[in-house]
């Protein structure tokens, strides 16, 4: 529906690139990344290129809203994530996302275990695009702290966000300078 009212307006249809964020349940870090990545892409003008969407590793919670304090806490900062509800991770996901992104060192072994033999999407950390600004591997998951630890998780994100958005835009420019010029 959504592309076929895109369609109608014009637009792209299909984006360049798909990033899938992935946490345990899909209620407090994954959709917190999908959000700031989402937000950041706009503001760099790449929103409409990329597609973000977020998963969990386990089906504690499909079709649930985002925790209440990560929508807090994300809210403060500027971000929306009450449109958003939980969902696992599917096998189609490791053909239709270029980009698939864990939270931490657990969900990155069950994503490459579970990747298929055709499996098109590079799997990495998402804290693998923060640099030195991160100064950890992993997002910690807040579901059983503090107020503080949904502050740090949105910290980690909106740093390794930063870093993800600049290496996005790379490789859209290197696609754009292979794509062959229209007539």
């Amino acid at each position: 529906m959504k592309r076929a009212i895109l369609r109608l307006l014009g637009r792209h249809t299909e984006p360049d690139l798909r990033v899938l964020m992935v946490c345990s349940g899909n209620i407090c870090r994954s959709p917190t990344a999908e959000a700031v990545l989402r937000f950041k892409l706009v503001r760099a003008g790449l929103g409409e290129r990329v597609e973000v969407d977020s998963a969990g590793t386990h089906g504690f919670h499909v079709k649930e809203a985002p925790d209440p304090r990560a929508q807090d806490r994300a809210r403060a900062r500027g971000y929306d994530l009450s449109g958003l509800r939980a969902r696992g991770v599917v096998a189609d996901d490791f053909r239709c996302f270029q980009h698939i992104l864990a939270m931490d060192d657990g969900h990155l072994k069950w994503l490459n275990d579970a990747a298929p033999p055709d499996c098109g999407a590079r799997i990495g950390l998402l804290m693998a695009h923060a640099g030195q600004g991160g100064g950890r591997r992993e997002v910690p998951d807040p579901y059983y702290g503090s107020t503080r630890d949904f502050e740090r998780v949105l910290d980690l994100v909106e740093v390794a966000c930063d870093g993800l958005v600049h290496a996005l835009g790379r490789e859209l420019i290197g696609r754009d300078r292979n794509r062959p010029a229209q007539s």
